[in-house]
């Protein structure tokens, strides 16, 4: 799948009415060998910066949870914790490089009155950022 085409059907959760984690977090999914509902119901309490917009983005969330699907090694307890840290640092750094912040309540301008990112926004973003760190890009 193409990165366009992950980000198109990451907008299309969206439009549906899955948050900004879950949508980013599904698009990935099936890609990466984990159940589609499992993973939406796991992603539901990261959307709206973990529901009170204080914390990080659930774009965010749900890129660095995909991350860790992808990166996890479960068989070896612990072995794969440091280059998955790695993963969702590099994920922060660049999302932060393009929008200024991590914070849901500060893309969204609640604070500042200035809308530094709209949720869709995020969404694509998040959806490339991991597809380049993960090198899933056709």
């Amino acid at each position: 799948m193409t990165v366009d085409e992950r980000k198109a059907l990451a907008a299309k959760y969206h439009r549906s009415g899955y948050n900004c984690a879950q949508s980013v977090a599904c698009a990935f999914a099936g890609d990466l060998g984990f159940d589609h509902d499992t993973v939406y119901k796991m992603a539901e309490g990261f959307g709206l910066g973990m529901g009170n917009m204080e914390c990080t983005c659930g774009a965010v969330s749900g890129a660095v949870m995909a991350a860790g699907m992808k990166n996890s090694d479960p068989s070896v307890p612990g072995s794969t914790k440091g280059s998955t840290y790695k993963l969702s640092r590099e994920i922060n750094e660049k999302f932060v490089e393009k929008n200024k912040s991590l914070i849901c309540a500060d893309l969204k301008g609640v604070t500042t009155g200035q809308v530094l990112r709209s949720c869709p926004g995020c969404i694509d973003d998040a959806v490339e950022i991991l597809c380049g760190v993960l090198e899933m890009t056709e």
